[in-house]
């Protein structure tokens, strides 16, 4: 039998400690959907570098990594996407960069909060 102090503290204890479990089980899902958006906007910046360095313009990379991100997030992650040729160790590179929604709330989150961009290297054509 228990003592009269302690009677029903066993739902109270099982609320508080819910609570906290579904809030850490909830942060490491947001922080999951987080890195997610980060490497999908980081593989489709630099599958359109790849693309733009093979086709020879900066707006095909641009279409391509448009079409990636569309395809994988939807049409709202790929509005701020931008490609160009830059520099880098001295050689000639297309460069693709992405900018995106941070999800802070399930995929909600404010807009181009999440920058990455993609670099391949500009060959020269025989």
């Amino acid at each position: 039998m228990t003592p009269l102090a302690e009677r029903g503290s066993a739902p109270v204890e099982f609320v508080l400690v819910g609570v906290l479990l579904v809030a850490l089980v909830l942060g490491v899902l947001q922080v999951g959907a987080v890195l997610f958006v980060r490497n999908t906007a980081l593989d489709a910046a630099a599958e359109g570098a790849r693309w733009a360095a093979i086709e020879g313009t900066p707006s095909a990379g641009a279409a391509r990594t448009v079409q990636v991100l569309t395809a994988a997030l939807g049409p709202s992650y790929a509005r701020d996407v931008r490609a160009g040729i830059g520099m880098e160790a001295g050689a000639p590179v297309t460069v693709v960069t992405v900018r995106t929604p941070l999800p802070v709330l399930g995929l909600i989150g404010p807009p181009r909060a999440l920058e990455v961009s993609g670099h391949a290297a500009l060959e020269p054509v025989p």
